[in-house]
């Protein structure tokens, strides 16, 4: 049996096709991020992670701590930021393609949650240690 794939090149595709540049370009990329975000704010583990860790951003600002130190735990927050919002687009894809249950839909689900918890876990990690030698 043989089996015919048509792959397009980059060469084919015509870059005036959903360009933008310049300002627009700045716009609409905008534009598509805080559609992201506003999605991500349906999220119940995301608008929980949002309001403790703006808690904590808040509570970082007010302690006596080094230029570095704040920077680490800002960080560390934005990235379980980060890891939340990537772990639902996977959520939502694989939820998109099928909502039966398979194998590699559960696993690529539970990889991502092991990056939230990963992240959760660093986070943990680096507010625990700036605390304890600060105090």
């Amino acid at each position: 049996m043989c089996i015919i794939v048509n792959v397009m090149s980059s060469n084919d595709i015509d870059p005036s096709v959903h360009k933008h540049t310049g300002c627009t370009r700045l716009f609409k990329a905008g534009a598509c991020s805080l559609a992201g975000l506003g999605s991500a704010m349906h999220e119940a583990a995301f608008r929980l992670e949002v309001a403790v860790g703006s808690i904590l951003i808040i509570s970082s600002l007010f302690l006596p701590l080094t230029l570095v130190e704040r920077l680490i735990l800002i960080s560390s927050v934005l990235l379980v930021w980060i890891v939340e919002i990537l772990n639902s687009a996977i959520e939502a894809v694989v939820d998109d393609i099928s909502l039966e249950r398979r194998s590699l839909a559960k696993q690529a689900k539970d990889m991502g949650s092991a990056a939230v918890f990963i992240a959760l876990v660093n986070c943990g990690i680096c507010w625990a240690t700036v605390i304890y030698t600060n105090w």
